[in-house]
């Protein structure tokens, strides 16, 4: 998780603020599946771990106003990170709907669970796939169809450029300078989500 930029100060900030819909709608596209994720990998059913990634992200509303930047070791992400494991441990401890505090499943699923430092390399692989997500879509919409079909194609579907370009209809310069713009764009989109 060390190598991963923080996330972006000012909307951590605007956290802080309970009515910022916005703010609070970024937090979740971003951080939802990643703790969803966490949860289920630790043994939570489908509905279960619902309810848990519900129960963190209202921790973090409650206490989003007591973390300090640079008082956590590994900044914002480690702290969410803890808080949704800890909450994830009570829950499959503590006996969920599906699962009973004596149950000796629930013993052997914490004593097969990866070790924290694989989990916080999931949560960060996680919390990067949603940053991407979202720069995606943004700049989805700020280009023509072909420019993003031209960047799709080769950069995420893994197609030769000069396929592409024979599919699209248009030069191998035009796949390379639309696919150069397109991840130019995202990089930018993903710094802006990162606060650098």
């Amino acid at each position: 998780m060390h190598d991963l930029p923080e996330t972006r100060l000012s909307l951590l900030a605007r956290l802080q603020n309970r009515g910022d819909r916005l703010a609070w709608d970024e937090f979740v596209r971003v951080y939802e599946p990643a703790v969803y994720r966490l949860a289920r990998q630790r043994g939570l059913q489908d509905a279960d771990a619902r309810d848990l990634t519900q129960d963190v992200l209202g921790a973090v509303s409650g206490a989003i106003h007591r973390w300090t930047p640079g008082e956590t070791p590994g900044g914002f992400r480690a702290w969410l990170y803890t808080i949704a494991r800890n909450l994830t441990v009570n829950a499959l401890t503590r006996g969920g709907r599906h699962r009973g505090a004596g149950d000796t499943a629930v013993f052997d699923l914490l004593q097969a669970t990866p070790d924290d430092r694989a989990e916080a390399t999931q949560f960060s692989i996680e919390y990067r796939r949603q940053a991407f997500a979202s720069a995606a879509e943004a700049v989805r919409d700020e280009v023509r169809t072909s420019t993003w079909q031209a960047f799709w194609l080769t950069a995420v579907d893994g197609l030769e450029i000069a396929d592409v370009a024979a599919q699209l209809n248009v030069s191998v310069g035009v796949v390379y300078a639309a696919r150069s713009r397109v991840l130019a764009r995202l990089r930018e989109k993903v710094e802006q989500l990162e606060g650098k």
